[in-house]
């Protein structure tokens, strides 16, 4: 059966412009991760992706290293992308990222020139593209030089592969340099991936993040934003010793009564707003406006859709907000 899109999925789901550049994303990002690749069958990932198409979100983000296997991700999307995605290319917002663990070798990982070329063609090739719409530096790599990352990543612009480039897990610090030299390139650069949720807020938040890229035309896409499905009502009664917690969520196991403590008291702010726990969550994130989008993983139809329900409530009050911060404390 040829698909065809639902003719109403822009009257479905907010879109956000970021800063003031002329990339526009919809509140939801869609993430392959860990839930789309060679574990799945074909046929589950294409009725969970077209759905969220279907549904108003039209950016899909990716990396070289996303699996379970690398670049079983991609393939998946591409496979999704050939037989049904492909006469919307020009509605599309697809990205990738380099930089974790992609190919054996010292090559195989981090921002070197060669290294992110080579995993960008890959990608491409993956995914059956001519270009991603943004290409990140996955993370930051302490042993080659901001400036060659940068060119690189500008050279891949210059080359027609990319429309935009990003970062990932960049610190403020780190963004502020590489924007420095970006500035210098003339190179569109346009976000910073971080990990980001009401239980994880150090990344996007500290040393000025979200207005040091604001101010340079640039926004925070927020990935993790139910701290690997903490943020859900499944675990108000606890979590196992061994829940496999994102490196940057890892804390939360430290202390677990706390953060179950958190979790339910969260959990009755948004029962008296008529949401679920992930619905509060991503509202919260959302009510910045220097968050782009929130990048959502979903395996099922259940969950994608329960996911998307966050759009009928995306307002909250300052007495709501003040009664999440007097939580997190």
């Amino acid at each position: 059966m040829v698909y065809a899109a639902d003719e109403n999925r822009y009257e479905k789901m907010p879109v956000r412009r970021v800063s003031d550049s002329g990339l526009i994303l919809p509140a939801l990002s869609f993430g392959l991760w860990r839930n789309l690749g060679d574990e799945k069958p074909l046929a589950n990932s294409r009725e969970v992706m077209l759905k969220a198409f279907d549904n108003g979100i039209y950016s899909f983000d990716n990396a070289s290293n996303y699996g379970p296997s690398n670049g079983s991700a991609e393939e998946t999307f591409g496979a999704v992308y050939q037989s049904d995605l492909k006469p919307y290319r020009d509605e599309l917002v697809i990205t990738t990222k380099a930089g974790y663990h992609m190919w054996p070798g010292p090559l195989g990982e981090f921002s070197g020139r060669k290294t992110l070329h080579a995993a960008l063609d890959l990608s491409l090739k993956r995914m059956h593209l001519d270009y991603v719409d943004i290409f990140y530096a996955h993370r930051f790599d302490p042993n080659t030089n901001l400036e060659e990352t940068a060119v690189a990543l500008n050279d891949l612009v210059r080359q027609g592969k990319a429309l935009y480039v990003g970062v990932s897990n960049y610190t403020a610090e780190q963004t502020a340099a590489i924007i420095e030299i970006f500035k210098d390139l003339h190179t569109p650069f346009v976000v910073n991936q971080v990990s980001y949720n009401l239980l994880h807020r150090e990344e996007a938040e500290a040393d000025g993040m979200l207005d040091l890229l604001n101010d340079n035309h640039a926004g925070v896409v927020a990935y993790g934003p139910l701290a690997e499905g903490l943020l859900t009502n499944r675990y108000l009664d606890g979590f196992p010793a061994d829940f496999p917690l994102h490196r940057t969520n890892a804390n939360l196991a430290q202390d677990q009564e706390a953060t179950v403590a958190k979790l339910n008291a969260l959990n009755a702010v948004a029962a008296d707003r008529g949401q679920t726990l992930a619905q509060l969550a991503m509202a919260w994130l959302l009510k910045d406006p220097r968050v782009a989008s929130i990048v959502i993983g979903a395996s099922s139809l259940e969950h994608l859709l329960d996911n998307v329900k966050v759009t009928d409530n995306m307002t909250l009050s300052d007495e709501e907000l003040a009664k999440i911060e007097q939580i997190l404390k």
